[in-house]
């Protein structure tokens, strides 16, 4: 299990355990956190759970695939370095602690 604090983009913090083996984006849809819609579902084939990872934790997550990539070209201001889709980031005990910041919107 790893806690992993959401910030909504006006600042608004959630800190919430999510189990093993789920996304990121399924810890924050299981926890009704708003900000990150999902729209697919957890297909990458959308970037409404863009955010943007906590500086401290950008060489700790694995890279980016090519689907990602192609995705986040369409996301609401997307930041080269910081910017991931949370449906693409398996949970597990090496990201406790993670945090990550929705943006604006999602599109």
């Amino acid at each position: 299990m790893a806690r992993i604090t959401y910030i909504e983009h006006n600042g608004t913090e959630h800190t919430v355990d999510v189990p093993n083996g789920l996304t990121v984006m399924e810890g924050a849809r299981d926890n009704n956190i708003p900000g990150i819609e999902a729209d697919c579902g957890g297909a990458c084939a959308c970037s409404t759970c863009h955010v943007y990872v906590h500086p401290d934790w950008i060489g700790k997550l694995p890279e980016r695939e090519a689907m990602e990539e192609d995705m986040l070209d369409f996301a609401f201001e997307p930041n080269p370095d910081r910017s991931r889709l949370t449906c693409q980031l398996k949970v597990s005990d090496a990201l406790d602690g993670l945090i990550v910041q929705m943006p604006e919107k999602q599109i």
